[in-house]
């Protein structure tokens, strides 16, 4: 089912409402209340523009800002959770876990050498979490390839 072009700005607001502040507590009803939508009619929709469920997509946001603090190595694994918005440290590992292939602590602790000298667009693409997803180890073979967006 495609999504109408008026629908689509309502739920491009709600996703950079989502980009914007994904550390702040988000649900479906205020995302949808952005996009001036009723709850379940926004979360249809949502998936049929995106591919995604909005708490995934919130989730990946996270994720990929979690990838980037874990790898300044400055805060806990705890902090990190709490700095991006989840509030429970079990299911922010699951779901890390998940899309990234590696505990957080796994990946915190684990060398990133690969990633410097890595332009930030490439491995902003090449790092960021989905299941479907090409391992950082790969990055530094990108120098002259095309990364491809995410779909």
């Amino acid at each position: 089912m495609s999504v109408d072009l008026g629908e689509l700005r309502l739920l491009r607001q709600a996703r950079d409402r989502m980009d914007r502040e994904y550390a702040q507590p988000l649900d479906v009803p205020a995302l949808a209340h952005t996009a001036a939508m009723s709850s379940s009619h926004f979360s249809r929709r949502f998936r049929d523009a995106y591919s995604e469920t909005p708490y995934s997509y919130l989730m990946t946001r996270r994720i990929e800002r979690a990838k980037w603090l874990l790898r300044l190595g400055d805060l806990s694994v705890t902090e990190v959770c709490m700095a991006v918005g989840c509030t429970s440290l079990g299911s922010f590992s699951t779901k890390f876990t998940e899309l990234v292939g590696e505990t957080p602590s796994a990946y915190r602790a684990r060398d990133h050498g690969e990633l410097v000298g890595v332009p930030s667009c490439q491995t902003m693409v090449a790092s960021r979490p989905r299941k479907d997803r090409r391992s950082e180890a790969e990055v530094s073979s990108l120098g002259e390839a095309t990364v491809a967006p995410r779909s």
